[in-house]
């Protein structure tokens, strides 16, 4: 596969004995430093610190946060490790998944340094991605960094990991298919096209590793598996690709919109958020997909779109964070379609709904049948189990568009004229979000 950051994955059942030959593949002439937390240093650390220690290849103690607070992926966390690891002659061994993965990938980068990962739950698909996700300025953000050089992935650890874990493992693969829906729509409105092999990369298994989500609670190696290697395969789409696009949408800009207002953290994973973010946008879509847009009056959209100024002030009335306020206009601005741009925007709508229709009918699992997955998976499938209501699902889907310069389909029922009118359908009584 051409992806240049990530060498090797080792992934299967009783394959972390094989570790430090791995480790000695990628870092023949070096020593290796573990960084871990108490749950997942009992998970894996321990049994990878023996292996390395009986092969000669450690000369330091492990760096093991404690389980209970977890460490928060901030950005002073990441200076913290940074600090630590400064001055060792060692290689950061991350065992762990997203916090772990994300402060060691970002330290180690920031030091001019690989590193290798363990990866001890099938919780998200960081592992093989590109950049870190770090909390700085009070909001989450992506840093710049490459993928480990080497992947573990001991499918008899991670099939052990809670099930919450996995569920938001699932979840976030899951995720997958309304995100590749968003990007049929930015290649077919002229935004952002379609990179055929990086498609291929992430949505080729895609059904296929997601198809059982009721057998991953009886730990089904083979559903397991197949998860697993769903997983790494998109975080290799983004190394190919070398942005999040192929693996990211309007379900991950809602739960990146939750995570910047929240005042603790850890409590419902991101994953899980994303979960919720993908019922949510699959219900849209089910909305937009009984529409007619062959009937669409261009002229009248492009004329009732909001100006420049008009979208400053719905950010500036949106949000408290200042720091956020200037990060959405400047991201909004920056994807802000000028008359020309949308007018040729919707007329390309206009003349080729037909097919475009015809693609999102092929990729899309409707929202009741996404919606049963995610519950079988042990998901959360409505804001009620995560502390939200309808009105706070009902404020995510008019202002995730707003955080980044992406383009979904929020963006594309706003400029088509039809946000409001699918909101009303989807929250009324007998809508999707009725009960």
């Amino acid at each position: 596969m051409d992806v240049s950051e990530t060498k090797e994955i080792c992934l299967g059942a009783d394959v972390i004995q094989e570790f430090p030959l791995l480790f000695l593949r990628h870092f023949p002439e070096k020593k290796a430093i573990i960084v871990a937390d108490e749950n997942t240093f009992r998970a894996a650390g321990q049994q990878v610190m023996d292996l390395l220690s009986a092969a000669g290849l450690v000369n330091s103690e492990p760096i093991v946060y404690p389980g209970t607070p977890m460490v928060y992926a901030s950005f002073d966390s990441v200076l913290r490790l940074e600090e630590t690891l400064r001055g060792m002659d060692a290689i950061p061994v991350a065992v762990g998944s997203g916090t772990i993965n994300d402060l060691t990938k970002l330290a180690s980068h920031r030091l001019g340094q690989r590193y290798m990962v363990v990866a001890t739950a099938a919780s998200m698909d960081g592992y093989t991605a590109s950049g870190a996700s770090i909390s700085k300025d009070g909001f989450k953000q992506t840093f710049s960094c490459l993928a480990p050089i080497a992947v573990m992935a001991d499918l008899d650890v991670m099939i052990n990991a809670p099930q919450s874990m996995t569920a938001s493992g699932y979840a976030d693969l899951l995720a997958k298919n309304v995100a590749g829906a968003d990007w049929i729509i930015a290649d077919a409105l002229g935004v952002e096209p379609v990179n055929q092999r990086t498609w291929d990369i992430v949505q080729g298994h895609l059904r296929e590793s997601t198809s059982n989500p009721a057998l991953l609670a009886q730990k089904d190696p083979q559903t397991f598996y197949h998860l697993v290697r769903g997983l790494m395969f998109s975080g290799l789409s983004l190394q190919h690709y070398q942005a999040s696009r192929p693996a990211s949408g309007a379900e991950h800009l809602i739960s990146h919109l939750w995570e910047m207002a929240e005042t603790t953290h850890g409590q419902y994973s991101h994953g899980l958020k994303v979960g919720l973010g993908t019922i949510a946008s699959a219900a849209l879509y089910d909305r937009i997909l009984a529409r007619d847009f062959t009937k669409l009056n261009v002229d009248r959209m492009v004329k009732a779109y909001p100006s420049r100024h008009e979208v400053k002030m719905l950010i500036r009335k949106g949000f408290d964070n200042p720091l956020v306020v200037e990060s959405a206009i400047e991201q909004s601005m920056a994807k802000y379609p000028e008359p020309d741009v949308l007018t040729a925007r919707l007329t390309g709508l206009k003349e080729n709904w037909a097919d475009i229709k015809v693609k999102l009918k092929e990729q899309l699992i409707p929202a009741p049948e996404m919606r049963n997955m995610l519950s079988a998976a042990g998901c959360i499938t409505h804001p009620s189990q995560m502390e939200k209501n309808a009105a706070d699902l009902l404020r995510a889907y008019r202002q995730a568009r707003l955080i980044r310069n992406r383009y979904t389909i929020l963006d594309f029922a706003e400029e088509s004229g039809c946000l409001e009118e699918c909101l009303a359908e989807l929250f009324s009584p007998g809508g999707f979000w009725a009960s």
